[in-house]
Order: structure tokens, then sequence, then C-alpha cells
């Protein structure tokens, strides 16, 4: 504290010590009320350092028994990861299936022939377009470059542009589609047709579609099938029924031709042609009011010169045979319609899935997938569905618009697979819609049946537990510093930094009266040493059995007071084993659905959220504890404030009675030396 400081006077009395000794004293309400405020503050952190551990754990045990609990991971493994791979969601089956990849995806590239480097693209209107999906480009004119970054500007995810150096002052100009699949074929329209042609990209080509089955004699009987229905007096397929109408071939019920391919179609092209489900009356309900009776010839006539005569019935017992009625005819409901008929004779079914339930179905056959294909058989196997089916069109994919790639780098077509040997075609090489939940990617041919292996990912559980007895530790770590004064719990934490221990030393017994830590501390081991049998049949019910426990590890015995600090441990070899055999009765055991409302009320990370909600929640034990304390901070902080003004306006006043009671003292030393002078001078005269 600055001392008395008044001109011309010395501090002989030492006032500025005494003014200094009597604040001190003062001073203690203010000290008392300064070091309460540090305790508060203090204790506010503590808590928010146990609502950290706390809010650590509850996140960790959600984890585990939410719907993205790690025990529902799956895991995708090919045996030939080059030419496809897989994802499989959560709702995955564990399995494994076999794929041949007959062919990727592929998009139309096309290259133009070499150009000179310095070509210029002209000025116009530039149309691209990839099935129905058009990019249309007013470029102004420039060079290859500069039109490829516009094109890619343009093109966004419909196509794409690159310019390649192709010799020694030679370029060319890759124009791309984006999108796989067959029905997706880069056509180019208006100047970007012009300069498709000039550069070389393009050329046209004589139309090479052709037409058959618009004949009536063009259908021939279909061949008995080998495998009948098992209904005797169902009737077999015929093509006697079938008539043409403007081109158009009506099909009624169990009807079915053989068309054959004319010779002139090459064995690389597609034929097409669309079904048309009709409305029919079932055969069966006629079939089955008739009478399986005998039935006699006519006993006949004779004619002659106007006057005919005919012949008596024959006299036989049938003539009073009693009608017996046949065995009720079932209907029939197929949608095997179409197959491929190959040169040897024998058939490949050729899959429509939607006929009977979508209005048109169009049928794509690629002939290059049917080796050796003379003709297709239509069997309309159903007894009350009719259709019509229009001419059979024979195209070449890689002629569109009357112009054909002179530089194609690949051209459109699908993916072609084959799931457990039935053949599969997509657009793209994503495929998710044939095995429940499993997305397959594929990426190139198959040189053999690839392997596709789903199985539990039993790392990602490990490791979700590791982390749920770390934060567990954590949080009776914390629990037993605050609520305990006892170092050696420091001690045994060798994870700590120094700081560390430091900060934690400073806490140590801090909370040592408050049975809110004891209780949850209690709360928590009472849940972790829990039994939680989801069924009858479950193996695993408690943390015990896959090697969590206060005592996995072993390896001790007697009497050991760290054993009973309430910390879980962890035997390695005994979880691997747990997770490899028992993964689902893990799962339920952390939360399972106890009364049937497929909602989870139950299991270890259930009851732990819950207990650990109620202290780390707006309005929970800790939010009461730490708003308590933010009271008390605030008023200590006041009476802090009050005390310090007082203690100022203490000091100052007395400063100023001691410089007055210096002051005064000097003026009595200064006449006392006055009198004593004058004295001596007058003993002296």
């Amino acid at each position: 504290m600055a001392g008395i400081n008044i001109p011309g006077v010395t501090d002989q009395y030492n006032t500025n010590d005494t003014v200094e000794k009597l604040m001190k004293v003062e001073r203690i309400p203010l000290t008392r009320e300064q070091d309460s405020l540090k305790t508060f503050k203090a204790q506010k952190d503590a808590w928010r350092d146990v609502n950290k551990k706390m809010s650590a754990l509850r996140d960790s045990v959600k984890t585990l028994y939410s719907y993205d609990n790690p025990f529902s991971n799956k895991l995708t493994s090919s045996t030939d990861e080059h030419a496809v791979t897989a994802d499989a969601g959560r709702a995955a089956s564990y399995d494994s299936f076999k794929i041949d990849v007959i062919q990727p995806a592929t998009a139309d590239r096309f290259l133009s022939s070499e150009l000179a480097a310095d070509t210029n693209v002209p000025q116009g209107t530039y149309t691209f377009k990839v099935a129905e999906k058009a990019v249309t480009l007013r470029w102004s004119g420039g060079t290859l470059s500069d039109f490829s970054g516009a094109v890619n500007k343009r093109g966004g995810d419909i196509i794409k542009s690159l310019v390649i150096g192709a010799s020694e002052g030679k370029k060319t100009l890759l124009i791309e589609s984006l999108k796989t699949g067959e029905a997706n074929h880069l056509t180019f329209e208006d100047d970007a047709k012009k300069f498709a042609v000039s550069s070389g990209m393009i050329s046209p080509v004589k139309d090479t579609t052709a037409s058959f089955g618009t004949m009536q004699t063009e259908f021939r009987p279909v061949p008995d099938e080998n495998s009948v229905s098992g209904q005797e007096y169902l009737p077999k397929i015929s093509n006697r029924n079938i008539t043409v109408t403007s081109s158009t071939v009506n099909i009624p019920p169990r009807s079915g031709f053989l068309l054959k391919i004319p010779s002139n179609i090459e064995p690389d092209q597609h034929i097409t042609f669309t079904l048309t489900k009709q409305t029919a009356d079932d055969i069966t309900e006629e079939l089955n009011k008739e009478l399986e009776v005998p039935q006699l010839p006519d006993a006949g006539s004779a004619s002659f010169g106007g006057i005919t005569i005919n012949n008596n019935p024959s006299d036989t017992l049938l003539q009073n045979a009693v009608p017996v009625q046949h065995a009720p005819l079932v209907p029939v409901s197929s949608d095997n319609i179409i197959s491929a008929v190959l040169s040897d004779g024998s058939e490949k079914q050729i899959s429509t899935p939607q006929v009977l339930t979508d209005a048109d179905t169009k049928v794509d056959i690629d002939m290059s997938q049917y080796n050796g294909i003379q003709s297709i058989a239509v069997r309309n196997r159903n007894t009350g569905t009719a259709f019509s089916m229009s001419p059979v069109t024979a195209y070449d994919p890689k002629v569109s618009s009357g112009y054909t790639p002179d530089n194609a780098v690949s051209s459109a077509g699908d993916a072609v697979i084959k799931y457990e040997g039935i053949t599969i075609r997509r657009p793209t090489n994503d495929i998710d819609d044939i095995v429940p939940s499993v997305t397959l990617h594929v990426h190139a041919k198959t040189d053999k049946t690839a392997t596709i292996s789903i199985k539990p990912d039993t790392d990602t559980s490990k490791q979700a537990l590791i982390t749920f007895v770390g934060k567990y530790n954590e949080t009776i770590a914390e629990i037993n510093i605050l609520s305990q004064n006892k170092p050696e719990l420091i001690d045994e934490l060798t994870y700590l930094s120094d700081d560390d221990r430091k900060k934690e030393t400073d806490k140590l017994g801090m909370f040592l009266g408050d049975f809110s830590l004891t209780n949850v501390k209690s709360g928590l081991q009472s849940i972790e040493g829990g039994k939680y049998a989801a069924s009858n049949s479950a193996k695993v019910t408690m943390l015990s059995q896959i090697g969590i426990s206060t005592s996995a590890t072993g390896g001790y015995s007697g009497y050991s007071e760290s054993k009973l600090r309430g910390y879980l441990e962890i035997d390695e070899k005994k979880l691997d084993s747990a997770l490899a055999n028992n993964l689902d009765d893990i799962k339920n055991m952390f939360g399972y659905d106890s009364d049937g409302d497929l909602i989870i009320d139950t299991g270890i990370a259930y009851r732990l959220d819950k207990e650990l909600t109620a202290y780390v929640q707006t309005g929970g034990v800790i939010a009461s504890k730490t708003n308590n304390l933010d009271s008390k901070i605030k008023t200590s902080e006041s009476k802090i404030v009050k005390l310090e003004t007082q203690m100022d306006q203490k000091e100052q006043e007395l400063k100023q009675k001691y410089a007055s009671m210096e002051g005064s003292l000097n003026s009595l030393e200064s006449q006392q030396t006055t009198i004593s002078n004058f004295s001596k001078q007058n003993s002296g005269n």
C-alpha cells in the first residue's frame, strides 16, 4: 500500500506500517469472501468437468443401442475386387452369392480425327443430346481448348470434353456422355452435327433398321413344352387363334407362336417389340361348365332326287350314359412369355417380370447375349390375359440418327451380370435392386465367377466397446477424485499428464460430503453389472460374459484396493470370441424391446443413457448444482465489491487520521525545538 506522502514531512512515526497492519485486520472479511468465491468457481469448474465426462459417456452408450449401433454394421468382400465390389446396408443379411460380370455399363465416348493444333471451331449453336436431355452451347468461335472448356462449363452431369495431344502439331477432341446405359446414346444436333462430321467424329450411314412379324404366314406353331401345367383338359398352346390386324399381332389366352429371325439380321444387332396387355375373360370358367360325356358321330344320311333319308342313331348303351363333370380347371397366371430358341433347339427364357402388371412392356433382346438365336417363341400360358404385339424391329445400337461414330472409344451399353446364374441388365454400374440392402459396383468383366460375402463388422463393434469402457472409467475416476480424499486415486491414473495431475490434485475430495456423486456411481455400477436377457435362448446376457468387468484381466490374488475403485477392464481375447460368435446377443444386451412395441426400453446402454441423462440434461442434477453455485458466485462478487469499497474508505480515513496526528506531532516537536533553543539562548546570556 502506498505510504503517506506529505511534502516536507517524513514517515518518522511508521504511520504507513501502522495503517497497513490495521487494514490487514479490517480486510479479514474481504479475504474470507474472496476465498469463498475462488472455492465456488472451482466447484463450478469441477461440476463442469463431471458433466463433460458424463456427457461423453452418454454419447458413447447412445451409439451402442441407437439405430446406428455398430453391431448392425456389415462388411463386404469380393473375390475379384477388380471386377465387382459391394456395399451392404444395415438391413442386409449375412450371406454370400455368385456374380459374373459379362460387361460393365458403358457410355458413348467419341473421338475426332487428328486435327491441326490451331484448328478453329466455327461459330454456331452446338446441341448435344444424351437420351432426352440436351445441352445447348451458343459458341462465338475459337480454339479447340476454348471450345472444350465451354462444353465442360455447360455440360453439367450430361457430357464432358477433353482435348488430347495426338502427335506433334496434332490434337484430337473427345466428347463423352456421362450417362451409362444402352438407352443413353450421345447424339449431335445443329452445328454440333456439322462439326462432328467435319472433324471425323461421326459419319452418315444407311439405316440398318429392319422389321418383321407383320404377316400371318410368319407365325409358325410353337413347339410343345416339355412340362405341362398338370391340368389334363387345359387347351394346349396353339397359333390357330393368332390374328394379325394393322400389323398388330393379337395373342388370345393359351395361344402362342414361333417367329423366325430373318437371316439378313446380324448377330450383334438388337431386336425389339412391345407387348400390350389386353383384358380377356378367363377361359377356365367356360371350360368348367362343359360335361365330359362320350360324343358319338352323327349317323349320317342319304339324298337322291331331292329326298333325304336320315339313318337311325346307333343303338348302344352309351346313349343313356350319365354326364360326368371333369375336375375343375384352375386359372393360370404366368409372366414367362418370351424365350429365345437357339440353333440346337434349346430355349432360353427372356425375363419379362412386369408383363402382367404394366399396360405396355418393351422387350429389347441383345442377340449377342443369346448365341445362336434363330427364333423367338411366344407362349401366352395365361387363361385370363390376352396380349397384342407390335411388329419386331431389328436395329444396330451403335447407329443413332443415321450416323455412326468413326472413332468410338466406347459405345453406350448396359451392365450385364449373372446373379446366381440369372442374367440381369441394368443401365448403370451401381446396382441396388438385386440383393436387398446391397449395392453392387460393377467395374470390369470377370475372368471367373466372383463371390460376394457379407459379414459382421466386428472391428467397429469392438472399437465402440473399447471407447465405451474408456469413457466409463474416466467418469468413475472423476467421481472418485471429487468424492474421496485419497492421493493414491491420482497416482493410479498413469495416463494423466503433469498438468492434469496437478489439476486433479486440486480437486481431490472437493465434494467429500456430496451424496449425488456416490449415488450416480452406485447406479452406474448396478447397471453395468446387471443381467439382460432379450430372449430365453440368449447365451450372452452380462458384460462379464464378453470379457468386460472390474476384474476381467485376472492375474491377481487376494485383496487389491485398486480393483475396488469400480473401473472396468477388458479381456480382449474373450471379447473377440464373443463378437465372432454371439454378436446378436451382444447387440440385444445393450438395448432391446421388452414389451413388443418396437421401441427399445431396456438394456445396459439404454439404462446407462437414462441414468446419465438425469444428471447432464438441461435442468438435471448437475445443472441444478451449477445454478446454485452461480447464485453463490453472484452474491459473493457483490459482497466483495461492497467490502472493497468499505476497505478503500476505511483506508482513506486511517490515512487522514494518521496524517493529521503526525502533523500535530511534528508541530509540537517544532515548538519544543523553538522553546529549547530559546532557553539555551537565555541561559547563555
